[in-house]
């Protein structure tokens, strides 16, 4: 197959016609070469430009379809993709777990790092899809401390007079631009190895299994914790630590007990990434976590924290606040706030969130991984574990 090279200075990826890019096959890494990967600045820079040039190829298709704006929206999906994933928006956590479970398992030696940057760009493209259909089911009205992408477009629909309903609108905006990340993420995914493919298949199921708990939960008002420890599990810890550290591994051929050792550490502190967001959802600073404070208590989520205040509040505020048909307005919310504190819930869930990332880091003592990438993971767990954002 023929193919067109990017002339982007120092981005060395080849581009097939009418494919998604793709990192050139390099020479064999020198020593030094592979001392230089072992931190993540190469990685993420590439991922970057990787990103980069997944929106040129969007925006050369999209004008050669189509060389008009869209009607209503004040700009089109190419341009919206550009602006959430570039510059770097988020924290990049899934494409920096990626890249150390790559170098836990030897990367830098054993090769593999084309795989690994196909991999961090895809993850960022499906965390993208997923927050955009996240914002959607849950109604939210901010992410990143920005507008929510369905409530952006309803709003375009009113300042424009379009015909029909601007929330249906909305939504179905959202929709197709979460369907395009997905995509997009996609076509990354289908150039990488057999191992990595499959395990990128059971991530996206995963995931769409957790959030299916998580409505269906919300619905049911399921305030069980085993129920509640299963959403956070596949839904957040899952897809944001455990599987992309695993993919990683994969991608430079790790042996099944470096792949065993960094299940377990992704495991444990997957579910205290997810324990961490589940109390910003309740007591963070919008400020810093850019999404309204309370969000997960309105919406009757089931996650641990309401488990636990479920099980912790005297059985008449339970009944009066999470039992029952009774549902958590925007005024019991502080109330709630409150007493799920001076019930204990924070302090039992951070008790829960240090056990955890002491498991997660007992578990870096086997399968042979490399000694500089597991002080890193260990660092990592700290930060992620008590992050304020």
């Amino acid at each position: 197959m023929t193919a067109q090279v990017s002339m982007q200075a120092g981005a060395g990826f080849v581009v097939p016609r009418g494919g998604a890019p793709r990192p050139a096959d390099p020479a064999d890494t020198t020593a030094t070469e592979a001392l230089s990967l072992r931190s993540p600045a190469d990685t993420l820079a590439r991922t970057d430009e990787l990103l980069e040039q997944v929106c040129d190829r969007l925006e050369a298709q999209w004008r050669e379809r189509s060389p008009e704006e869209p009607d209503v929206l004040p700009a089109d999906f190419p341009q919206l993709l550009r602006a959430w994933l570039l510059p770097t928006a988020g924290k990049r956590l899934r494409p920096l777990m990626c890249h150390w479970g790559w170098a836990a398992a030897h990367g830098p030696e054993r090769g593999g790092h084309d795989d690994l940057v196909a991999m961090c760009a895809a993850l960022e493209l499906v965390h993208l899809f997923a927050l955009v259909h996240d914002d959607v089911m849950d109604r939210s009205d901010s992410r990143r401390g920005r507008t929510t992408t369905h409530v952006e477009a309803a709003r375009a629909h009113v300042a424009f007079g379009g015909l029909g309903d601007p929330v249906l609108f909305g939504d179905s905006i959202a929709i197709l631009y979460g369907d395009l990340a997905l995509n997009e993420a996609w076509d990354l995914a289908a150039g990488c190895a057999p191992p990595l493919r499959r395990a990128w298949s059971d991530m996206l199921r995963e995931l769409v299994h957790g959030q299916l708990l998580d409505v269906t939960g919300a619905a049911a008002r399921r305030r069980d914790l085993e129920m509640a420890r299963r959403v956070a599990r596949l839904k957040s810890g899952a897809y944001t630590v455990q599987r992309p550290l695993h993919l990683g591994a994969l991608a430079a051929r790790a042996e099944p007990p470096a792949l065993t050792a960094l299940d377990v550490y992704g495991a444990h502190l997957g579910e205290a990434f997810a324990l961490r967001d589940d109390i910003l959802g309740v007591w963070g600073d919008p400020a810093r976590t850019g999404k309204p404070v309370g969000d997960d208590l309105l919406s009757g989520k089931p996650t641990v924290l309401l488990a636990e205040a479920r099980e912790a509040l005297p059985a008449d505020l339970a009944e009066q606040h999470l039992g029952g048909q009774g549902a958590i307005t925007p005024e019991t919310v502080p109330v709630l706030q409150d007493l799920m504190r001076e019930a204990g819930v924070l302090r039992r869930t951070e008790q829960r969130i240090a056990d955890e990332v002491e498991l997660a880091c007992r578990a870096l003592d086997a399968g042979d991984l490399d000694t500089d990438a597991v002080a890193e993971l260990r660092s990592l767990a700290e930060l992620i574990a008590w992050r304020d954002s």
